[in-house]
């Protein structure tokens, strides 16, 4: 009997034991930290053995197959140990794949994916399809499963579970942008990230469909060293396109194959540069599937989007408070500082995952008129910004960091989280970082 062992007990990990169990496997969970209660109950309610504190490494490494949250890195002992003894180890995404054959539209990027993803899901919702929404946002691709077959599934992925696919085929891949991310999990080596992103298409057929940005040169250069065997749809805004999408006198249009899509970007619901390119990709992606353009044109201007990005908290005596604690990299950053147009004073700061703050140089020189530095080491901060701009100043709290804002701006200024790293140094997730801003904000 197949015995499979899954390391961590998240959303991920609990998702792949649930279909693991329904699936009738022979399962047991491991976790080297603590199982928060929620998932505890779910995996007690169902009968499934687990531990917590540490991997009993007898039990982990006598597994036929081993699951591996997307959290816990190649150089974990543990996963380490299973690669030099031949154990399989593969990802929540993978395993999930095997026991669904619906289409899946599968959504990757340094930035912008989460946004993507949901919009795609929103049109495909309107268009009455029974989709299920997850993967790295939401529910797990592996939870969905277990719980019931949907007709079409929409999937943001994270590199890291691009990691751990084996033969994972989407019939629609969308390869938004490539910026550097994470570079710390891939050795400070920038092509080892991208190879990353391209595994999204790397089991696709002729039959299937990637959509990428032809506008970003590392996907350029990237499709000249990774074979793609599906059909191609790139998107630009910067040159008309015969086929994908493009901007065509100030109006959206995707043409596929005989057929073209077009509004006016003035009705989009996202509005900004970044976002013109995640409506294209969205928009072709439901093109594919041939959802009905009054439909497209309805979702593509009446989405709502997500919470923690580039969202407006309120404004106290003027001065505007915005929340995009979603940003976790410098290029999420770029985007949000690019779009501003008023005086801002950034909020930055939290674990740095390699950052390279130069090209954030030229921006904050033009658009920032004070830094409050949000974190527990700040010193690449001010190395960076220090001789910019005027005021730079440190806060270990969301609290504080919105009070320091408050004072440092004047009435027509905004107050923009956008903090460029990942929160692990005060916070428990982005999430939470954000959820502290907002209520700082509201105490003013």
């Amino acid at each position: 009997m197949n015995r499979l062992v899954v390391l961590g007990a998240r959303e991920s990990g609990v998702g792949a034991a649930l279909l693991a169990r329904q699936r009738g496997l022979e399962v047991f969970v491991s976790d080297a930290g603590k199982i928060g209660e929620g998932f505890r109950a779910t995996l007690t309610s169902r009968g499934i053995p687990f531990e917590e504190g540490g991997h009993a490494s007898d039990r982990v490494l006598s597994a036929t197959e081993v699951v591996k949250s997307p959290g816990i890195p190649e150089s974990a002992p543990i996963v380490m140990e299973l690669r030099k003894r031949g154990v399989p180890v593969i990802g929540e995404i993978e395993l999930a794949a095997r026991y669904t054959t619906a289409p899946i539209v599968a959504i990757t990027g340094s930035n912008g994916k989460t946004t993507t993803t949901l919009l795609t899901y929103h049109i495909l919702r309107k268009a009455g399809l029974d989709v299920g929404l997850g993967g790295n946002v939401g529910r797990s691709f592996a939870g969905l499963v277990a719980e019931r077959e949907h007709g079409h599934y929409v999937l943001e992925l994270s590199s890291f579970q691009l990691d751990d696919i084996r033969d994972f085929r989407p019939h629609v891949a969308v390869l938004l942008n490539i910026t550097p991310d994470h570079l710390d999990r891939y050795h400070q080596r920038m092509e080892d990230y991208v190879a990353s992103k391209f595994r999204i298409a790397m089991n696709q057929g002729a039959e299937d469909h990637f959509v990428h940005n032809a506008d970003d040169p590392v996907i350029t250069a990237g499709l000249e060293r990774h074979a793609v065997p599906a059909r191609r749809w790139p998107f630009s805004i910067s040159r008309e396109l015969p086929q994908g999408g493009c901007i065509h006198e100030q109006e959206l249009q995707i043409n596929i194959d005989q057929t073209t899509f077009h509004m006016s970007m003035i009705e989009l619901a996202l509005q900004g540069k970044h976002n013109v390119y995640n409506s294209l990709a969205a928009g072709i992606a439901a093109r594919i599937l041939e959802v009905r353009k009054d439909v497209v044109r309805e979702c593509l201007s009446d989405f709502q989007n997500i919470e923690h990005r580039l969202e407006r908290v309120g404004t106290v005596n003027g001065v505007l408070f915005i929340n995009d604690s979603k940003a976790t990299n410098v290029n999420s950053a770029w985007y949000a500082l690019e779009s501003m147009d008023r005086p801002v004073v950034w909020i930055a700061g939290g674990v740095d995952k390699g950052n390279d703050y130069g090209e954030l140089q030229d921006l904050v020189r033009r658009k920032v008129k004070a830094i409050v530095c949000m974190g527990t080491d700040n010193k690449k901060l001010h190395k960076a910004f220090g001789d910019i701009v005027e005021h730079m100043v440190d806060a270990e709290s969301a609290d504080a960091a919105v009070h320091l804002g408050y004072d440092l701006a004047e009435p027509g200024d905004v107050v923009l989280l956008s903090p460029a790293c990942a929160s692990f140094d005060l916070f428990t997730n982005y999430e939470e970082r954000g959820q502290r801003f907002k209520a700082a904000v509201r105490s003013l």
